[in-house]
């Protein structure tokens, strides 16, 4: 298993096989006994399989081929809707309207993909995560029917893998994210050591020239996380959290 997640790569294109829900449940059951808030389990999972359904999503994930291309598509929700009903029907008042609930929701429902999304692998699956969910968490929240209290907040498409297997992209160095017993900022010579390796891959240089960019980083601020769609986005995601009722 730990040679299996350090070889792991993401998967785009996916063969024909369906994934059956019995296989499916059971990676929702072993997904389920992830660690999360208080034990009240404040996440959820759409299961998409319907093509009418993928396709009206597609739009929300940037039309990206894999929404419409994998057999499942899941989407897993933050929800405190499940829980302020069963305080409500127990005579229970529930203050799980707020922006800490929703952050120990977030929490619980990552980790709850997560867990399954390494289980999956273990199977045999591959699987890809959409960060577009937030980015257009209104729509996702229409096609769905998701009610108050529930906000989409990754979605992961999942199938079998067709070949050939994609390249394992690159990771920066333990050195960039571990800390020992305290923070320790970066510096500029530290900055140029840990990046220097991503920085010089064949794949990242041709991103550099295709761009006419002067520095990979370029290539991340002013073509795919520009300021200006990440303010948008996050003025966005805010409505839709006051929409749901979290703030």
């Amino acid at each position: 298993m730990m040679e299996n997640m350090k070889n792991r790569r993401t998967i785009r294109q996916y063969s024909v096989q369906d994934v059956p829900d019995d296989l499916l449940n059971e990676l929702f059951e072993v997904a389920s006994r992830a660690s999360n808030t208080g034990n009240i389990q404040l996440y959820s999972v759409v299961v998409t399989r319907d093509k009418s359904r993928k396709e009206k999503m597609a739009p929300a994930h940037f039309n990206q081929p894999m929404v419409t291309g994998a057999p499942v598509v899941l989407t897993f929700c933050a929800d405190a809707n499940r829980f302020v009903k069963w305080a409500s029907f127990r005579n229970a008042d529930a203050g799980f309207d707020n922006f800490q609930t929703f952050m120990a929701a977030v929490i619980d429902s990552m980790l709850f993909a997560q867990t399954f999304c390494v289980a999956a692998e273990e199977k045999g699956l591959g699987i890809c995560y959409l960060g577009t969910t937030t980015y257009n968490a209104a729509p996702i929240i229409e096609a769905l029917s998701l009610p108050r209290l529930v906000v989409p907040v990754t979605a992961i498409t999942v199938g079998y893998p067709a070949e050939p297997l994609p390249k394992q992209c690159e990771r920066l160095p333990l050195d960039a994210i571990v800390h020992r017993e305290q923070y320790n900022d970066y510096t500029k010579s530290s900055i140029d050591a840990l990046y220097r390796d991503k920085e010089s891959l064949e794949d990242n240089l041709r991103f550099v020239e295709e761009n006419g960019k002067e520095t990979l980083a370029q290539v991340f601020t002013d073509i795919r996380y520009t300021r200006k769609n990440n303010e948008y986005f996050s003025d966005e995601f805010l409505k839709v959290l006051k929409q749901q009722g979290f703030l």
